[in-house]
C-alpha cells in the first residue's frame, strides 16, 4: 500500500452546484487544496496548510461558499493559478517521489484532471492510497463510510472545520495514520 514513510495527505474543495448540477460553460474548478504530510515514524502530522486556488472554468456561488466557507473574496486575495499551487506544493512537499492519499478517489481525480485540462504535470506520484476504501477494507465493513462517520468509528474528534481542505486533510491523515499502526 504504502512506499514511503512519509505520505502527504490531500483534500480538494472545488466549485459545486446544488443538486450537483453544473451550468452550461462551467466545468468543476479546485478552489482549494488542503495538505499535510504524515510521518509514519514518529507518528506526527506536520506541514498542515490551505492553498487557495483560482477556478478558471467555474465561479464560486452562494451553495459553495456555504459548504466550504471559500468566498469570491477570499480567492481574491489569496487564491493562486492551480500550476503555481502545483509548484508551491513541488517546492514544499517534494511530492514526486511520495506516497500520497485522499479520503476516497475524488481528489486523486480531479488533480488528474485539471492538471491534464491545463497541460501541466500531475505534481504528485503515482502511488495514491484511497483512505476510505482501506478503512472500509481494514475495518471489514460492507460500505464506505465519509470523513467524519470514520473518525466517529474510531473515537477520534474531528479537528477544525469539515469541508475545509487542510482541516479535512489532517483529520484523514489521523484516519490514515491509525490504519497503518
Amino acid at each position: 500500500m504504502k512506499t514511503t514513510n512519509e505520505i502527504i495527505i490531500v483534500d480538494l474543495e472545488a466549485t459545486c452546484w446544488e443538486n450537483d448540477r453544473i451550468p452550461i460553460a462551467q466545468q468543476v474548478d479546485i478552489i482549494e487544496m488542503g495538505i499535510c504530510k504524515l510521518d509514519l515514524i514518529s507518528n506526527t502530522i506536520s506541514q498542515k496548510q490551505s492553498i487557495y486556488v483560482i477556478p478558471e472554468r467555474s465561479e464560486i456561488n452562494r451553495f459553495c461558499t456555504k459548504l466550504t466557507g471559500i468566498t469570491p473574496q477570499l480567492i481574491e486575495e489569496k487564491g493562486i493559478y492551480f500550476e503555481e499551487a502545483c509548484e508551491k506544493i513541488r517546492d514544499e512537499y517534494h511530492p514526486e517521489s511520495l506516497t500520497w492519499a485522499g479520503y476516497g478517489n475524488f481528489d486523486r481525480e480531479q488533480i488528474i484532471e485539471q492538471s491534464d485540462w491545463l497541460g501541466i504535470e500531475n505534481p504528485f506520484s503515482g502511488q495514491y492510497i484511497d483512505v476510505m476504501y482501506e478503512f472500509k477494507r481494514h475495518f471489514r465493513l460492507y460500505k464506505s463510510i465519509g470523513l467524519k462517520r470514520a473518525l466517529d468509528y474510531l473515537k477520534i474528534d474531528f479537528e477544525g472545520n469539515h469541508h475545509s481542505g487542510a482541516d479535512d486533510a489532517y483529520n484523514t491523515a489521523k484516519i490514515l495514520n491509525r490504519i497503518l499502526e
